[in-house]
């Protein structure tokens, strides 16, 4: 069962002991010129960003970056050591635990008691926030996260993919205005991913949630903004669209014919710089983004008796910019 320490901590979590009301702002997290120092290493070096309400920002970087430190510091589990931080108008160093109130946490490993039941684990959650109508509310959360098949086993017997779930529920139990979530879809199967980015998707409509992770689909399917951290400082802030574009001024089109071409002649297009043969009668012409080759293109593709079988951009990727802005940091 749980020691008096965690129960303290949970106790602490659910406000238990504040009547501060959290004060309504469209941005619900601010971080100023936030650092923090472990001896003489900057684990955070004066990062600054914020995230809005019913907005689902992707945190990112390399490991070591800063960013669990970073969720740490929002959540009150580590201190800054300089800077400052609010969530929800409340300063997390002044009053850690109105802050609390109105966060969900679901940290990178994910700390469950494997020896309660699903049901039973949600039951406490909700008693420790003491949340109204508990019954009903653990009810919609194990809907919510697809819970019901696993609610009566032990959390111990559950695959990492349904820990992850309980850790959810968990995080959701008293309707915060703040979910921050640490590599929340770590262990998912594929079928797994679609439902719970669905979740994230329909809570961010609402919430704030701030969301850790490594695999870039997420970010895709997921959000519009990306912050991305790296040796402890802010690389970029901006929405993924604008990022990609501004990686390089270049981008290729890539093409297919029903027989090879000629990579001399495709090379004389006018506008087309470098050609590279990607398959069987593929190619990749880069060309400036400021152009478009593909009317040229189509008239050399007649003009010679090739037959056009596929022609589309090939667009700079999330894993390109996320490469690019953090190799560039350590150089």
């Amino acid at each position: 069962m749980l020691s008096n320490i965690e129960k303290l901590y949970l106790c602490a979590q659910s406000g238990t002991s504040s009547d501060k009301t959290p004060v309504e702002l469209d941005m619900s997290v601010i971080v100023r010129d936030l650092t923090k120092l472990y001896g003489t290493q900057k684990a955070v070096d004066g990062i600054s960003f914020e995230a809005r309400k019913g907005e689902a920002l992707g945190f990112l970087g390399p490991n070591g970056a800063g960013k669990s430190t970073t969720m740490k510091i929002l959540t009150c589990f580590i201190p800054q050591s300089s800077g400052y931080a609010e969530v929800c108008g409340i300063d997390v160093e002044k009053d850690p635990i109105a802050v609390r109130r109105t966060i969900g946490y679901l940290p990178e490993h994910n700390p469950l008691h494997k020896e309660m039941y699903v049901k039973e684990y949600l039951q406490f959650v909700a008693s420790v926030y003491q949340v109204s109508q508990a019954q009903k509310r653990i009810a919609e959360l194990i809907e919510m996260t697809g819970l019901g098949p696993e609610q009566n086993k032990l959390i111990g017997q559950l695959s990492k993919g349904y820990r992850q779930r309980v850790g959810l529920a968990q995080a959701m139990m008293h309707d915060p205005k703040v979910l921050i979530l640490d590599e929340p879809t770590s262990g998912l199967d594929p079928n797994q991913l679609v439902e719970i980015r669905r979740l994230i998707k329909d809570l961010a409509r609402e919430k704030t949630v701030i969301f850790s992770t490594h695999i870039m689909q997420e970010v895709q399917a997921l959000c519009e903004r990306v912050v991305i951290i790296n040796k402890g400082r802010i690389v970029a802030d901006d929405s993924i669209d604008h990022l990609k574009s501004s990686v390089n001024s270049s981008s290729a089109l890539v093409v297919a014919f029903t027989k090879k071409a000629e990579k001399k002649s495709l090379a004389a297009i006018s506008g087309v710089g470098e050609v590279e043969e990607i398959g069987n009668c593929r190619y990749r012409l880069s060309f400036h983004q400021e152009s478009d080759i593909r009317a040229a293109v189509f008239s050399h593709a007649v003009s010679s008796g090739l037959i056009l079988l596929e022609m589309y951009v090939e667009s700079s990727s999330v894993e390109d910019v996320f490469q690019k802005l953090t190799k560039e940091v350590q150089r």
